[in-house]
């Protein structure tokens, strides 16, 4: 007999976005890798004493770092990107439920780092990912 698929939603689910990302998964790997709490006092000084809280330093630098990997240079497709793909979320410490940044956020935090912060940033994460083994440095001369 031949079975038909229909769709019905659930109103409660147990789902577990740990569960879901494979254990050899890069962004599973990378998020055990790399440590970006250095962040908070390095970008401390940046911003106001005032006004709303924006968005944390480590979520926007894991964002920038998905663009960048991704090959993805336009914010608004990176926060569409990002909200698709289950293993992103649980790199950036999103759940399925919890909204993303706007991509206008991400575009006026990133205007509010000079290039240096940039340059530093990513140096560390390298330093990192190459520590644990995720990246691998070959020297060649011509």
């Amino acid at each position: 007999m031949q079975g038909k698929k229909t769709y019905q939603e659930k109103l409660f689910t147990t789902f577990l976005l740990s569960e879901r990302v494979p254990l050899g998964n890069f962004y599973r790997r990378l998020k055990e890798t790399i440590d970006l709490d250095f962040l908070y006092p390095m970008t401390k000084s940046f911003y106001g004493s005032s006004g709303q809280k924006s968005i944390d330093p480590v979520v926007f630098f894991k964002l920038c770092l998905v663009g960048y990997l991704e090959n993805i240079i336009s914010d608004r497709k990176l926060i569409a990107h990002c909200s698709m793909r289950l293993d992103i979320l649980y790199f950036i410490d999103y759940d399925l439920e919890e909204e993303l940044p706007w991509h206008s956020t991400i575009s006026r935090t990133r205007q509010l780092f000079p290039e240096s912060v940039f340059e530093e940033v990513f140096t560390k994460v390298l330093r990192m990912c190459i520590e644990k083994g995720m990246v691998s440095v070959s020297y060649t001369s011509h």
